[in-house]
């Protein structure tokens, strides 16, 4: 048996490379040279001839003996651009009658310089850089007899416009959201901050998608070493596909097997610009519309940014709306299954003989009873949300209102159970952060409820404590500023105070350039004389 352990391990230790690896390798040290026809061989190669793949080749000067070639992909590219702005100077352009191809590398020059009137053009020999610009729809210009060649900005494909997203919806407060482009994200945001300061890091991640990432904070507000820990950890996902920015979160968070999110996401860019400038990190994502943003605490499940545009009463009243929501949606069911199966004597005799009444005849125990009617509850959202808007509104309205007629008048579930999912359904909804995370707390809450009654609630409840303070989000204490106990910030916690009295950020977040504004800022009113003058 060891020798067989040996001869494998051997066999591991000196595996030749695989298809991909020796791809990876001869791309580093592939270089252009100056024939074209051997550089189209070569990029024809790598590239392929995909019927998407666009081989223009063509030629100019005063004799027409200088040969060039353009390489572009179909739908990645904006074909007025290679058009108007590259191919129409060497069809037409004077100067072009007046070059001869002594020097290739000069007349290179002269294109870059003085033919194409496009924005963004740089030089590159590396094949490998070439193949991938070229991948993500910008156009290459190869010269015979220039070992160098051109890369134009020329990206332009179908995208949905900018418009209000549907999950952070609002009554007050900006309406565009983020889009699945990369670029015009990243102009949102500079709309937003408008800041020498605020920095755009671009990498790729994922060996066969090679997907464009983004990096974006605040340059003298984020703390550098939240920076460095972040460049971290992307540079050590090493995997073959990033599709959505929901691959990322998976690969970076803190805690993998945690119910938490401890990585922050929204689809609207003042949200994302407003966590920026509390001295917290995004990241964009080419191909879809929900930026991360870290670190993440809990307490922002429970934050919208509507607070911060109406009056700090109704928004204060509304956040202690949505705490409370969030202890009905995990704690009603199982307070209702602990109190009917195990304290009876804790609830008052009129409301013990209407439940009583309510259940008999029922064949299942008040914990079957909670079990079935939240699984049926999720069966309906899960439908409600996959099928198309109008019949899933439909499914969700019309199969809870007949389900729950059903099975009351079947006697298979009492109707005290019925109102108690549909308050904890609605309950649940008021807080779409943590939906998920409220449907798992009810099942375990549920389970410990049924074997244990109230004290199975309070280890329950105690053990998810217990976990939340010790959650990290890049080092920063998930339960701040509760744990520890900042007082400074918390006034933006339950309760929402003014924003003329919020003048620093979270201290655990924006330490490295606490204050934000003035302390003076609180509004004064005008003395009776002046007003009168």
């Amino acid at each position: 048996m060891l020798s067989y352990l040996n001869k494998k391990l051997k066999f591991i230790k000196h595996k030749p490379p695989t298809n991909y690896e020796s791809n990876q390798n001869s791309k580093k040290e592939l270089k252009l040279s100056s024939s074209l026809t051997k550089n189209l061989n070569t990029l024809k190669g790598i590239i392929g001839t995909s019927s998407d793949t666009i081989y223009r080749e063509f030629s100019f000067g005063s004799k027409m003996q200088i040969k060039a070639a353009l390489i572009f992909f179909k739908g990645l590219t904006e074909k007025k651009i290679i058009n108007q702005t590259i191919m129409k100077p060497f069809m037409y352009d004077d100067r072009i009658k007046s070059l001869e191809p002594d020097l290739s590398s000069g007349i290179l020059k002269v294109v870059k310089d003085g033919l194409i009137s496009v924005g963004d053009v740089k030089e590159s020999d590396d094949i490998n850089n070439l193949v991938s610009t070229c991948l993500s729809g910008n156009t290459i210009f190869l010269l015979d007899g220039s070992n160098k060649a051109l890369i134009v900005d020329t990206q332009g494909w179908p995208s949905r416009a900018i418009e209000e997203p549907k999950t952070d919806v609002v009554i007050r407060g900006p309406r565009e959201g983020f889009s699945e482009n990369l670029n015009s994200n990243m102009s949102l945001l500079r709309r937003k901050i408008k800041n020498p300061n605020l920095t755009f890091e671009n990498m790729k991640i994922g060996k066969q998608t090679d997907t464009d990432i983004c990096l974006v904070y605040l340059k003298n507000v984020v703390n550098p070493k939240l920076i460095e820990e972040i460049r971290t950890r992307l540079d050590k996902i090493d995997t073959d596909s990033i599709l959505e920015s929901g691959y990322i979160e998976q690969y970076i968070e803190d805690e993998s097997f945690s119910i938490f999110p401890t990585i922050g996401n929204s689809e609207k860019p003042d949200i994302v610009a407003a966590k920026i400038l509390e001295g917290r990190a995004a990241i964009l994502v080419d191909g879809t519309p929900f930026a991360l943003t870290v670190p993440m605490l809990f307490i922002e499940g429970f934050q919208s940014s509507e607070d911060y545009y109406s009056r700090p009463y109704y928004a204060s009243f509304i956040r202690i709306l949505r705490f409370v929501s969030f202890s009905i949606s995990i704690l009603l069911p199982v307070t209702y299954v602990a109190l009917s199966t195990f304290h009876q004597e804790l609830i008052p005799t009129t409301l013990l003989f209407t439940m009583a009444a309510a259940h008999e005849g029922v064949p299942f125990p008040a914990f079957l009873e909670a079990l079935m009617m939240m699984i049926v509850f999720e069966i309906l959202r899960e439908a409600g949300i996959r099928l198309p808007r109008n019949v899933g509104q439909a499914v969700s309205i019309v199969g809870a209102l007949v389900i729950g007629e059903a099975v009351v008048s079947a006697g298979l579930v009492g109707g005290i159970m019925v109102i108690v999912v549909a308050l904890t359904a609605i309950a649940s909804f008021v807080v779409p952060s943590y939906t998920d995370v409220t449907a798992i707390l009810r099942l375990l809450l549920l389970f410990l409820g049924a074997l244990l009654g109230i004290y199975g609630i309070g280890i329950g409840l105690l053990a998810v404590l217990i976990h939340l303070v010790s959650l990290r989000s890049f080092g920063t204490p998930y339960l701040s500023p509760l744990a520890p106990v900042t007082a400074r910030d918390l006034k933006d916690s339950f309760l929402r105070f003014p924003l003329w009295s919020m003048f620093t950020r979270p201290r655990t977040i924006g330490w490295h350039n606490l204050r934000k504004s003035n302390s003076g800022n609180k509004p004064v009113k005008p003395s009776h004389r002046n007003s009168k003058e």
